[in-house]
C-alpha cells in the first residue's frame, strides 16, 4: 500500500553543482521508489512551529532507500538558502512524495526523447537520461541546455562523459549571457534555429519534454507546435511567476 504524508529523511551527502547551488542525498527509509521526472515536497519546521515547505524535482533514479534532489538558491528565499547553508550532513528534514505522473519517462516508450531544460529546469531531465543509462536503455536522446554562462550549467562534467561514452545522447548548449571562448555563435535565447538543429523532426514522433521558468517552457512549447509537434507529445514542467 502506498504510504502518504510526511517521511523523515537524513542528509548523508551533499555535492556541489554550480555556485548557487548542490545536489542533497538524502536517506528516507521505506522509500518506495520514484519515476524520472517526478519531485518531491520538502519541509522544515522552526522551533517555534513555524513551517515552510517546497517542490523539488528529483535528479537521479530510485536507488533504495536514497533519493537525489539539486537545489538553487532562490535570493531572499526562505528555504533554498536553509537548504544549501544550514542543513548539515546528519540532520533531518521531512519530505513528501513523489508527486506527480505526468512528466514522467516511461522505459517501455520507444519514441526518439528530446529535453529541453532552461537553468536549473536540468534536474528532472537529468534523471531521465540517469535512469536511461543504468536501463542500458538504446532509446536515443537529445538535451537542448539553455544556461547563461559556462560556470552555470548543472552536472558539466557528468554530461561531458555521458556525450562521450553513449553515442545515443547529443547535448547542445544556448547561452544567454555569456558564450565561452572559442565558441562563434552570439549569446541568445533558445529560438527556432536552437530547436530546428538539435531536436528531432516532428514526423519522427518524439516525446519532449521541457523544464524551466515559466516563460521559457512557453517559448519553447510554442515553437515545438510551430515546428508541427503534436501538444500531446510536449510535456512541461514550470516554476516561477506566471506573469
Amino acid at each position: 500500500m502506498k504510504r502518504t504524508g510526511w517521511w523523515v529523511a537524513r542528509l548523508v551527502d551533499r555535492r556541489v553543482e554550480t555556485d548557487t547551488s548542490a545536489t542533497l542525498v538524502l536517506e528516507v527509509p521505506d522509500w518506495p521508489g520514484h519515476l524520472p521526472g517526478q519531485h518531491v515536497d520538502l519541509r522544515l519546521t522552526a522551533e517555534d512551529g513555524y513551517q515552510a515547505a517546497r517542490s523539488y524535482s528529483v535528479s537521479a533514479p530510485a536507488d533504495g532507500d536514497r533519493i537525489e534532489v539539486t537545489v538553487q538558491r532562490v535570493p531572499d528565499g526562505e528555504v533554498s538558502p536553509y537548504l544549501l547553508d544550514g542543513l548539515s550532513v546528519g540532520d533531518r528534514i521531512e519530505v513528501r512524495g513523489p508527486v506527480g505522473g505526468y512528466f514522467v519517462w516511461r522505459l517501455t516508450d520507444p519514441a526518439p526523447v528530446l529535453l529541453v531544460g532552461g537553468g536549473s529546469g536540468v534536474a528532472p531531465l537529468m534523471a531521465m537520461i540517469r535512469a536511461r543509462r543504468e536501463a542500458g536503455s538504446r532509446t536515443p536522446f537529445r538535451l537542448i541546455y539553455s544556461v547563461r554562462s559556462e560556470r552555470d550549467i548543472y552536472f558539466a562534467d557528468e554530461l561531458r562523459r555521458r556525450v562521450r561514452d553513449d553515442q545515443s545522447l547529443d547535448v547542445a548548449y544556448v547561452y544567454t549571457r555569456e558564450v565561452p571562448e572559442g565558441l562563434s555563435a552570439q549569446a541568445h535565447r533558445i529560438g527556432v534555429p536552437d530547436l530546428n538543429s538539435h531536436g528531432w523532426p516532428a514526423q519522427l514522433e518524439p516525446v519532449n519534454f521541457v523544464c524551466g521558468p515559466t516563460g521559457f517552457v512557453e517559448a519553447v512549447s510554442d515553437i515545438l507546435v510551430a515546428l508541427g509537434h503534436e501538444p500531446r507529445r510536449i510535456k512541461t514542467e514550470r516554476f516561477g511567476p506566471t506573469g
